[in-house]
């Protein structure tokens, strides 16, 4: 928001004609899109949604940072409408990398719930998106020591429950961090579309 203050005051300052008032959101969020967002679950605050942008347009995959367990409900049903389908895994399960493995072979969705501070090592090269090839022979990706034909479907997303979770520079490079956890606005802007909805359904 500070940011965007400073550019409209440069673009007023540079006599550029700018749409008043525009924010971020209204050019990266496409009205139609949110509202489908919000069907899967996602709360219609503006945090909520603004974290929604970030998942879809970021380079890095996203690791929610989910207390209330509102980005786990929201992923699970964006899941179940997935073309490929979609795996949920947790770093405990015994079959978590062949999960992941299948999922990058047949462009699923996977969602890893339930990370803690540190991540799988295991996880790197997908992290960093190491892959090799060309769009138009075939992307491959090396992981758990095999090399993947690599689909241009697949999307992996984290979670964690932890409220406050610190993670290490070396980490916070690799991945989108996105906090889910309420603020008092968000809470503030869920309950009024609550009652909108239950007054005037």
């Amino acid at each position: 928001e500070k940011l965007q203050a400073a550019w409209n005051k440069e673009l007023n300052f540079q006599s550029i004609q700018t749409t008043d008032n525009v924010t971020l959101l209204e050019v990266l969020a496409d009205p139609v899109e949110v509202m489908e967002w919000n069907v899967k679950g996602l709360p219609k605050d503006d945090v909520s949604v603004e974290n929604g942008v970030i998942m879809k347009e970021a380079r890095r995959w996203s690791l929610c940072v989910d207390p209330q367990r509102q980005a786990i409900k929201y992923l699970a049903n964006t899941g179940k409408a997935y073309s490929s389908g979609c795996s949920v895994v947790k770093p405990t399960s015994a079959t978590m990398l062949r999960d992941i493995e299948l999922g990058i072979k047949l462009g699923k969705m996977v969602l890893l719930e339930n990370v803690g501070e540190s991540l799988d090592p295991s996880l790197e090269p997908l992290l960093l998106q190491q892959k090799t090839g060309s769009k138009q022979k075939g992307w491959k990706l090396r992981f758990n020591d095999k090399e993947l034909d690599y689909d241009d479907k697949f999307k992996f997303f984290m979670t964690t429950t932890l409220p406050n979770p610190h993670y290490s520079p070396e980490t916070s490079v690799k991945i989108s961090i996105v906090n889910f956890a309420i603020t008092v606005e968000g809470l503030q802007d869920q309950m009024i579309g609550i009652a909108v909805l239950m007054e005037s359904p």
